[in-house]
C-alpha cells in the first residue's frame, strides 16, 4: 500500500493527541505528508432556533477567537510531537465533524485517516472511555480509505 498523505484529524483533547505518535511513526516509514486537522463547530448554525441571540457578528467573533486558539496549539503540537515528520500542513475548517473530515479526505488525497476512537467524549459518561465514539464510527463506515484507529 503506497501512503503520501495521511489525515490526522484532531480536536485538540487529550485523549485525541494520544495519536500522534502514531501518526508520526507511520509519517516516517512512508515519508508521507501529514494534514493535521482541526473542525470547529459552526456556532452561527445553532442560534437561528433560539432568535438569533447572540448577535451572529458576535458569534464569528467568537469563532475566529477559537480558530486562532487552535491553530496556535495544531503549530505547537507540529513543532514539538510532530517534529520528525517529513512533510506537515495544518488545515482549519468550521462545520460538522464527520462531514468535514470525509470533505477533507476527498480535498487532501488522502490515503489515509489516523483518529482516535474518542476524542473529547473520553469519558464524559459512564463507559465512555470503551468503543467508538460518533465521528470514529461514521469516518469509519463512511471513508473510502483505511482508517488507522487509536486507542487513548
Amino acid at each position: 500500500m503506497e501512503v503520501r498523505t495521511i489525515l490526522w484529524p484532531t480536536d485538540l483533547s487529550p485523549g485525541s493527541l494520544k495519536a500522534s505518535g502514531h501518526v508520526l511513526s507511520l509519517a516516517e516509514k512512508y515519508g508521507a505528508l501529514v494534514v493535521v486537522m482541526y473542525v470547529s463547530v459552526d456556532l452561527c448554525s445553532y442560534f437561528p432556533a433560539y432568535g438569533n441571540y447572540p448577535s451572529p457578528d458576535l458569534i464569528q467573533e467568537f469563532q475566529g477567537w477559537e480558530v486562532e486558539q487552535a491553530k496556535a496549539k495544531l503549530e505547537h503540537i507540529c513543532g514539538e510531537a510532530l517534529k520528525g515528520c517529513p512533510r506537515l500542513k495544518v488545515r482549519l475548517v468550521a462545520g460538522e465533524p464527520a462531514a468535514e473530515i470525509l470533505k477533507a479526505i476527498d480535498a487532501e488525497k488522502a490515503d489515509m485517516v489516523v483518529m482516535t476512537s474518542r476524542g473529547h467524549g473520553l469519558g464524559a459518561r459512564p463507559g465512555g472511555e470503551t468503543g467508538l465514539g460518533r465521528v470514529a464510527r461514521e469516518i469509519l463506515e463512511r471513508a473510502k480509505v483505511p482508517v488507522h484507529i487509536v486507542r487513548p
